[in-house]
C-alpha cells in the first residue's frame, strides 16, 4: 500500500522497539514522513538508552525481547520523572489477555497485535499522541493556574500580616492625632474584610 495512505499525523519523534530487524525496517519504511521522524531499538536496553538521550514524543514498544523486555522498559520509564508522561503503544503477538493486562499496569497506554497492519498502527498512533498532547496542555494549563492561584495566595497572606501589624499602631495614632478612633478601626475592619473575600474569589 503506498505510504499516502497512511496516516500522516502531525510532526512527532517516534521510537519503535523490537527485536524483529524486519518489523523494525518496515516501521521506519510505513511510519516516518517528512514530519514524522521514526528511531529503531533492537531491545529495552538500548532503547532506554535512546530515551535517555533524546527527546521523543511516542514510542512503540514490543512486549517479548532480550535482554530488557517491554513490560521492564515501561517500568523504568514510567518512574523517570522527565519520561513518566510518554505515551506508550506496545505491540504483542500474544493471545494472552494477561499480558497486554500486566503491560497496563505497568503503564502502557494503548496497545497493538502482531501482525502489524501499518493502516490500522499508523491510525492508532495517531491518536494517542494527539490524546496526549491534549492532556499535557491541559496538565500545563492546570499547574499553571496552580502557580497562580499560589502567589496570589501569597500575596494575600503577606497583606494580611502587614494589616494585623499595623493595626493597633494606626488605631493609637489616629486617637492621639485628633482622628475618630472609631472611624480608623472601622476602616481596617472592612480592609480585611475585602482580603477575606477576595481570597475566597480566588479560592
Amino acid at each position: 500500500m503506498p505510504k499516502d495512505h497512511f496516516v500522516h499525523f502531525e510532526s512527532a519523534r517516534l521510537l519503535v522497539v523490537d527485536d524483529d530487524p524486519i518489523l523494525r525496517e518496515f516501521a521506519a519504511a510505513n511510519l516516518a514522513t517528512p514530519k514524522v521522524d521514526v528511531e529503531v531499538a533492537a531491545d529495552g536496553d538500548e532503547a532506554w538508552h535512546r530515551l535517555a538521550k533524546g527527546n521523543f514524543d511516542i514510542a512503540l514498544v514490543d512486549l517479548d525481547m532480550p535482554v530488557m523486555d517491554g513490560f521492564e522498559l515501561i517500568g523504568l520509564i514510567r518512574a523517570d520523572e522527565r519520561l513518566k508522561h510518554l505515551p506508550l503503544v506496545i505491540a504483542t503477538g500474544r493471545e494472552d489477555m494477561d499480558a497486554v493486562d500486566r503491560a497496563y499496569a505497568a503503564g502502557a497506554t494503548s496497545f497493538v497485535v502482531k501482525p502489524l497492519n501499518w493502516r490500522l498502527v499508523s491510525h492508532q498512533l495517531s491518536y494517542v499522541l494527539r490524546a496526549s498532547r491534549d492532556e499535557a496542555f491541559t496538565r500545563k494549563t492546570v499547574n499553571g493556574l496552580r502557580r497562580r492561584s499560589a502567589a496570589q495566595d501569597e500575596i494575600l497572606s503577606t497583606v494580611e500580616t502587614r494589616l494585623e501589624r499595623l493595626a493597633a499602631p494606626l488605631a493609637v495614632a489616629a486617637g492621639q492625632g485628633g482622628t475618630d478612633e472609631h472611624q480608623v478601626r472601622s476602616d481596617i475592619e472592612r480592609l480585611r474584610h475585602d482580603v477575606a473575600r477576595a481570597r475566597k474569589l480566588i479560592g
